[in-house]
């Protein structure tokens, strides 16, 4: 089953902008799964798990503003939890459904993470993807080493090498899926060469606000209340065993299942990660 690209539009204090996503499943479904990718990634990222989980769901992975397919802000300041919150909103208004399911990777755990944690929350059930309410000052530095600093490539061999090299902590993946991990996050210049997908900036407010300590969010946690698991790359070092431990006792108390031989994060690309996230959203 293929997917349908669809766009919504969002508002943001410069004006308006387009939010791209692929919708996959039955579209009357009123069951409604929606993906939201890390902070340099976009929605392909999840067509494994949306094709296993199409059938029961309307799976919905959006292209956060500044990435893939969507708009680029006309301020970077902007590239902040609050604006992809209410572009989510907005996403779930077009979607014309109460209530959904949700999966976030890294940053899109994150925005999971604030949306669950308001009043009427239309998020029920969450799984977050190696993210958390505290988050390690060194994976931001890491992080801040190399968003919005790839030049252009001169063709697709070296795209995939540089992907490698910063994704080295999704783990092991076959030549095939780091080809499709590569592919999908590149686009073409008009002199042939390529460049990453995203809008370069997105990165100044990250860069901006560079913590001193690790940056904590625990009143967001404490306020979900939904059926929640967290899946933690046993090796990453944005989130820690530690704070997995209080995430087991504070708020939703989650569930937590640890993903061996991974980092910062499992890409849900495989059978047994895929499992995990069925078994917990169908359970």
């Amino acid at each position: 089953m293929s997917a349908r690209q669809r766009f919504v539009q969002c508002a943001s204090p410069r004006g308006l902008h387009r939010m791209a996503y692929l919708e996959w499943g039955d579209p009357e479904n009123e069951r409604v799964l929606i993906c939201v990718h890390g902070l340099t990634r976009c929605a392909r990222d999840f067509d494994n798990l949306a094709a296993a989980m199409s059938e029961r769901y309307r799976v919905v992975c959006p292209d956060v503003a500044g990435r893939g397919d969507s708009d680029w802000l006309g301020d970077p300041m902007l590239y902040q939890l609050p604006q992809y919150v209410c572009d989510l909103v907005t996403l779930i208004a077009r979607l014309d459904v109460e209530s959904v399911h949700w999966v976030g990777t890294s940053m899109g755990g994150l925005i999971g993470m604030a949306l669950a944690a308001q009043a009427a929350t239309p998020v029920r059930r969450i799984v977050i993807n190696d993210a958390g309410p505290v988050i390690s000052k060194v994976s931001l530095e890491r992080i801040a080493s190399y968003v919005g600093m790839a030049p252009n490539l001169p063709d697709m061999a070296a795209a995939e090498r540089l992907v490698r090299a910063t994704s080295a902590t999704f783990g092991p993946h076959t030549d095939a899926e780091w080809r499709f991990l590569t592919e999908v996050v590149v686009r073409k210049n008009a002199d042939g060469t390529l460049r990453m997908h995203y809008d370069p900036k997105l990165a100044d407010p990250f860069r901006a606000q560079m913590p001193e300590k690790d940056l904590e969010l625990w009143p967001l946690w404490d306020a979900i209340r939904g059926p929640t698991l967290v899946l933690r790359g046993a090796q990453s070092d944005l989130l820690s065993s530690e704070t997995c431990e209080q995430m087991k006792q504070r708020g939703p108390k989650a569930q937590v299942v640890e993903i061996a031989g991974v980092g910062h994060a499992p890409t849900l690309m495989h059978d047994d990660q895929i499992r995990i996230v069925r078994d917990f959203l169908l359970g």
